[in-house]
């Protein structure tokens, strides 16, 4: 099955090619220095600090425990105890030639005993359901980090999204600064009225205020990526575009029928619900299971430091404790009623998951085949804004464009690249929601629980 799984999830990889453009490539993002985090790098240290993952270790630990609990059922228990007592007189009786301490000054006393239950029906399934309940657990906490991971992944491209969008706020600043000075030397030359450098002042106003607006937006998305990191300083690193998106080649999707049937098998919020519908299933068996006899043994030893009149310091009886309750007032039966209605809601919750596995994996297929071309679009938008511009820009240099003219297709290449960068950050988000719905982790690989 692994080898299917990773024959099936490669072709999906491949076709991220066209998910993050030659723009994330950009020397602001893949520059050599030291201060670099990728999103692996940020993945491990949110499972490693984030509470959430956290959190669901110690869920586990608390159901590992819950099976040694279930388990000391099957296990005998023994207790000790000893007593010394200082009284204010002593008694005494004589029989016969021998004086019998009945009560002496100074008594001591102890007591062993060893409690086994030979015979309780409902440990089994109890047993069993903590056994099951352990195996969810399990399913569950690797789900609650596989999907703490999916956050930190789109977190990422989203913290990655609003730097493009600052750039391309720069770059519309860069244009207005430029149409501005070409401007101001027309109008010096008496070639356009003063109207042209107030519209091209208004037109680099309105680029600064972009720009101060990106740069907020993007700091924005870093304190809130290092609040999930839980580890601010790693969040001011730059971040270095993913690479498995990057180098990945353009490729065509396996069978949807057959991604259906092995996301079916491999999603771990599914498996974690079955489990519990496993467990709940046990606890079935315990309100009939209660109808039968319990049988359980004891022995206890004790000594004394007062043998009385039996002339024995030491003690000891062995027992066996038969116990059978008749009647209830029909609390088993309604606790049975009770666990299997539990039970065929557990069954019908795995139903439902099932259905919405294919339901996630169809919208997530078409989700991204939207994506992509929409991305398409909006390449061709940005290279003929920024077409648009240049000409725009040397025909205002050659006085065969207003100011207005310039001003608009600035502000139309400014929209096109913020457009672009978000598009591609879209892509990249349904990219990570199909390798979640497959019940993959973001890098392609299969979770281990």
């Amino acid at each position: 099955m692994k080898k299917l799984i990773m024959v099936t999830s490669r072709p999906i990889r491949r076709a991220a090619v066209l998910f993050l453009p030659a723009v994330l490539l950009s020397p602001a993002f893949l520059s050599a220095q030291e201060n670099v985090l990728t999103i692996e790098e940020a993945v491990n240290t949110a499972l490693r600090m984030n509470e959430r993952a956290i959190t669901a270790g110690e869920q586990l630990t608390a159901a590992q425990a819950r099976v040694a609990q279930a388990r000391a059922a099957f296990l005998p228990t023994a207790a000790a105890t000893t007593t010394y007592t200082r009284r204010p007189f002593e008694v005494t009786r004589q029989i016969g030639s021998s004086e019998i301490v009945i009560q002496s000054f100074n008594a001591i006393s102890g007591t062993g005993t060893i409690n086994l239950t030979l015979f309780n029906a409902s440990n089994i399934p109890s047993l069993n359901y903590a056994k099951a309940d352990r195996t969810r657990q399990e399913f569950a906490t690797a789900e609650s980090r596989r999907q703490l991971s999916f956050e930190v992944g789109q977190a990422f491209l989203t913290t990655l999204s609003a730097g493009q969008v600052l750039e391309a706020s720069k770059h519309r600043y860069d244009y207005a600064l430029q149409n501005l000075e070409a401007a101001k030397a027309r109008y010096a030359a008496g070639l356009v009225s003063v109207n042209d450098v107030t519209r091209a002042e208004l037109e680099l106003a309105s680029a600064e205020m972009s720009v101060i607006q990106g740069r907020g937006q993007t700091e924005t998305t870093v304190l809130r990526f290092g609040d999930l990191l839980n580890d601010r300083d790693a969040a001011k690193k730059t971040l270095a575009a993913p690479e498995f998106l990057i180098a990945a080649d353009a490729g065509s999707y396996p069978d949807v029928e057959t991604m259906i049937a092995e996301a079916q098998v491999r999603r771990l919020d599914l498996n974690a619900l079955r489990w519990d519908a496993k467990a709940t299933r046990a606890l079935l068996l315990i309100p009939t299971l209660q109808w039968f006899p319990t049988l359980s043994f004891n022995t206890r030893a004790t000594y004394t430091n007062e043998a009385g009149l039996t002339g024995r310091n030491w003690n000891w009886n062995l027992g066996l404790t038969l116990s059978w309750s008749l009647f209830d007032g029909f609390l088993r039966n309604a606790d049975y009623r009770e666990q299997k209605a539990l039970t065929k809601i557990a069954d019908l919750d795995v139903q439902a998951a099932l259905r919405g596995v294919e339901i996630d994996i169809r919208e997530a297929r078409v989700s991204l085949a939207s994506q992509r071309a929409a991305l398409k679009q909006a390449q061709v938008a940005l290279d003929v804004a920024r077409k648009n511009a240049t000409e725009t820009s040397e025909l205002y240099r050659q006085g065969l464009a207003t100011a207005l003219e310039v001003a608009d297709a600035t502000v139309r290449l400014f929209e096109a690249e913020v457009g672009q960068v978000r598009q591609r950050f879209n892509v990249g988000i349904a990219f990570l929601n199909l390798e979640a719905a497959l019940g993959l982790d973001p890098f392609g690989k299969e979770p281990v629980r």
